[in-house]
């Protein structure tokens, strides 16, 4: 229980300071902050013109941050991963990541309302639903967790942590440099959105960490 408790401090710890990170991109977004001319230069540089096929690639990889997708492949995988190894801890923590989700970075959007960089004008409390980034929290989170699920869950020798934990980074990171290439959104929402999906992954792995299961591999 110690060990347990320990972990569990340990990982409240982290989520703290990723969410003080939120707390601070947020701060630079509602004053305007030095951060935000990032965002402008970003917006305003050139683009290449693309061929058809890779504005299509592009806009495959951006779907690997929408929620519709993410949530059905991590869901329908918690769920066979969860019959296979008799034990709904897999699908229960999927479940209170997409919750989590919804409810936390639902509510920053409506509360900041922020307007998309497509509108070419960028302004808060206006009614938008820019920041933060849900194509960026979503896509940590939800490839994040379901790596966790792989690794923690599946056969011992079946997925390696670092193999798992890479392709997760690989995926968030594609989505953000896509969506920051198409300008469907501001830098700024795109790294708030990284530290608030950051933080809500360290709090699934922290429940599951702190209430153990038997069926647990590892």
């Amino acid at each position: 229980m110690d060990s347990r408790r320990k972990q569990f401090n340990r990982a409240l710890k982290w989520a703290g300071a990723l969410f003080v990170g939120f707390v601070l991109v947020t701060h630079q977004v509602i004053i305007n902050g030095p951060l935000i001319q990032l965002d402008a230069i970003v917006f305003n540089a050139d683009r290449p013109k693309l061929t058809s096929l890779e504005r299509l690639i592009l806009l495959r990889i951006d779907n690997l941050g929408l929620r519709g997708v993410t949530a059905t492949i991590l869901l329908i995988t918690a769920f066979f991963i969860a019959r296979r190894f008799k034990s709904w801890r897999p699908l229960n923590l999927s479940i209170l990541a997409v919750l989590a989700l919804n409810l936390v970075v639902g509510l920053a959007k409506l509360g900041i309302g922020r307007t998309k960089p497509r509108l070419n004008v960028d302004l808060v409390y206006a009614g938008g639903l820019s920041y933060p980034s849900g194509h960026a929290s979503n896509a940590i989170l939800t490839w994040g967790v379901l790596a966790y699920i792989l690794y923690r869950y599946s056969h011992p020798n079946a997925w390696h942590p670092y193999a798992m934990g890479f392709l997760a980074g690989i995926f968030t990171l594609g989505v953000c440099v896509v969506s920051a290439f198409r300008n469907t959104h501001w830098i700024s929402d795109l790294v708030g959105g990284l530290f608030i999906g950051g933080a809500l992954l360290v709090m699934v792995i922290a429940v599951d960490r702190f209430v153990p299961s038997e069926k647990q591999t590892r």
